[in-house]
């Protein structure tokens, strides 16, 4: 190897080993060479569960200045939980391995894994901020209603079978069997928000099921978390959400949905709430919800 083309001196390469082994093998041999032209030395490691991959990455991020995950948003919660307390973090870098993989696109990595590989070896190390509910970590979102109902009503064998459709099959089961629920929140130990609602989600990220949504506040960087509490699920709200990246449009106007912006927030339900992290159900209401600014290093495109 020409020693001028390493970026990297120790890197740890973790994926999933409970795809298909012709799957597998696919998808190292397009991202594995290419990552081992700027890297020194490269550790690849295979897990066989989410708490094996917790393990994995707590125990060798120390040893190393890359993490690398190939994998799906659950996979990456995984990982990501397992080093955010961590005094010292590598850089995070994200391989679209899964259905939605959407943080990877929110950073701006490429959905084909050879294209995504060369981006890691190309991309800007970005200071990414965190979410944190309680004693948990998310990178994309958290939210309780719709969005956590719908992840409990997938389909595991559709999941595998259909990937994305999934999501959205789950989402149309759901979506008429969601009853409004109260709330309050406190967002930044002041202004307080209370009525009643179908789906609350607070983002970081910008995409849901591959979808993006049109909401141009949100950034990953910018030490702020977007709040969207969605009233009713009827085609008015749509054409309130859709309206938001109006730059005339006037949220003071909404009727069916709320928008806004926090660094601190406290949400409570009269009946406890079971929460979806990143796709993952993880936590319920009450709940106090953080953002950690720049908490990660992360490869990617700058947001700018």
């Amino acid at each position: 190897m020409d020693n001028t083309a390493v970026k990297y001196e120790k890197a740890l390469f973790i994926y999933n080993g409970n795809a298909g082994n012709e799957e597998l093998k696919w998808k190292l041999s397009q991202t594995l060479p290419l990552l081992s032209e700027g890297i020194r030395e490269l550790r690849v490691v295979k897990s066989r569960s989410a708490e094996e991959s917790v393990r994995i990455c707590r125990d060798y991020s120390r040893e190393v200045d890359l993490l690398i995950i190939l994998g799906g948003d659950g996979t990456v919660h995984q990982c990501i939980n397992s080093i955010a307390e961590l005094d010292q973090r590598p850089v995070v870098a994200v391989l679209p391995g899964g259905t939605s993989n959407d943080f990877s696109r929110m950073l701006g990595i490429p959905q084909d894994l050879e294209e995504a590989a060369g981006a890691i070896l190309a991309g800007e190390v970005l200071d990414i901020d965190v979410g944190k509910a309680e004693d948990r970590y998310f990178l994309n979102f958290w939210g309780i209603g719709l969005v956590a109902e719908t992840s409990r009503n997938i389909d595991a064998d559709q999941k595998k079978n259909l990937g994305v459709l999934s999501y959205f099959m789950s989402t149309l089961r759901t979506v008429n069997q969601t009853e409004p629920f109260s709330y309050e929140i406190i967002a930044d130990g002041g202004k307080k928000y209370e009525d009643e609602a179908v789906l609350i989600i607070v983002l970081n990220g910008k995409y849901l099921g591959t979808r993006e949504l049109p909401i141009p506040t949100i950034q990953a960087d910018d030490g702020l978390l977007d709040v969207l509490v969605i009233k009713t699920s009827t085609l008015a709200t749509f054409r309130e959400l859709l309206s938001i990246r109006n730059p005339h449009t006037d949220l003071e106007d909404f009727t069916e949905l709320e928008h806004f912006q926090a660094k601190d927030l406290r949400i409570a339900t009269p009946a406890s709430k079971e929460a979806d992290m990143d796709g993952e159900l993880e936590g319920a209401t009450p709940a106090h919800i953080a953002i950690l600014p720049g908490h990660l290093r992360m490869i990617g495109k700058n947001f700018k």
